[in-house]
């Protein structure tokens, strides 16, 4: 016998080639996970962020005021979406997430400028997220020094020299510090449980089937939803429990604060569970070995780190990549974490992510009832 046989080469070659052929979910992966992520990283992913809400308080107007106001809209870094009357109207607006940035004019700043005074403008910026509203920050120096050059011109000139007639105060709100783990640790919380409890629901339920013990369950009458329900169910203790480690480690490790309502986090975090557990439960449908379930697991996590806003800014992203965004449940849930830890929020300020939360639930639900079938083909 040879060492080597081209006939048994090219016969193991073309019986792996086959298998791939019939293993379409690996090979959709292959082909199509690189196409996804050349897509997501050349076109969706932006670290400078434009066009961010931003509302306006005005006590003083004058020429000096319009031209600082325009030269900010001008830049594209700010889109003014409307006017506040007081303190409190902007930061609700921040806590929210209505607005990135509230643009406070003080009264008589034209007259104190005139007068060499050297007022101060306020913008008040959520920095909840630093990287999203450190650009814009950044640049507001220069829009201002622009501005004010184009407008004290005459016998005003002298007080657009240096230093400039007034100053800015950007206060950073909700994490005045811009440490980076006050942003990433409550998002971290929804990476983690979209990572486990999908793939541990879709791989559990994928197992029981090539163990053949589905066959026990497919001879009794049980019926689909009661079949998804008890399945997925026991899982949620699981996330009750990385949950609690987690925050934990959050409060004592790297000092996150939790300043919101403890009711909101509770309801929130009980429908992105349901949510997860439930599309994984829609992936085992699809999977036929515990290899696929893993697969198609980590093709959903992909979106649920790149397009949640959690390692780059939501309001970055194009308008697709927006829209494809708002379809994946962590990113609603790192906007209702955000909001309830870092600011302060009570269930009223994010019913709108428990309304998508639950939304997304029923979606991924309805799609696995109607995906199960009681047989074993």
């Amino acid at each position: 016998m040879s060492w080597f046989s081209l006939s048994r080469f090219f016969a193991v070659l073309r019986k792996e080639f086959i298998q791939m052929r019939r293993d379409r979910v690996t090979f959709a992966m292959m082909i199509g996970l690189p196409i996804v992520q050349l897509m997501l990283f050349g076109f969706a992913i932006n670290s400078d962020p434009r066009h961010l809400p931003t509302l306006v308080e005005i006590n003083d107007d004058g020429p000096l005021v319009r031209a600082v106001l325009a030269g900010m809209a001008t830049s594209d870094y700010f889109d003014f979406i409307g006017t506040v009357h007081g303190p409190a109207a902007g930061d609700d607006a921040l806590r929210r997430g209505t607005a990135s940035f509230v643009v406070v004019i003080p009264a008589d700043f034209e007259r104190d400028v005139m007068r060499g005074r050297h007022p101060d403008l306020l913008i008040a910026a959520d920095a909840a997220d630093p990287a999203a509203v450190g650009g814009a920050a950044a640049a507001l120096g220069g829009i201002v020094s622009v501005a004010s050059a184009q407008t004290l011109t005459g016998p005003l000139a002298s007080l657009a020299g240096s230093p400039a007639p007034f100053g800015i105060i950007v206060h950073r709100q909700y994490n005045p510090e811009g440490r980076t783990s006050t942003n990433i640790v409550p998002g971290l919380l929804a990476i983690i449980l979209s990572m486990t409890m999908v793939m541990i629901t879709a791989v559990a339920i994928v197992k029981e089937r090539e163990r053949g013990t589905m066959e026990m369950l497919i001879s009794t009458p049980v019926k689909p939803l009661e079949v998804m329900l008890g399945k997925i169910l026991p899982y949620v203790l699981v996330g009750y429990v990385q949950t609690t480690v987690f925050l934990l480690a959050a409060f004592v490790v790297f000092g996150v604060p939790f300043e919101g309502s403890f009711l909101a986090f509770f309801i929130g975090f009980n429908l992105f569970i349901l949510g997860n557990l439930a599309l994984g439960f829609l992936i085992s449908t699809l999977a036929r070995s515990q290899m696929q379930a893993m697969q198609l697991s980590f093709f959903t996590i992909l979106p649920s780190i790149l397009l949640s806003g959690f390692m780059f800014p939501f309001a970055g992203m194009p308008g697709w990549a927006q829209t494809l965004g708002s379809a994946v449940p962590a990113t609603h849930f790192i906007r209702l974490v955000r909001k309830v830890m870092l600011k302060g929020a009570d269930s009223a300020d994010v019913a709108g992510q428990f309304g998508a939360l639950a939304a997304i639930m029923v979606v991924f639900a309805v799609l696995a009832m109607l995906r199960y079938r009681q047989t074993l083909d």
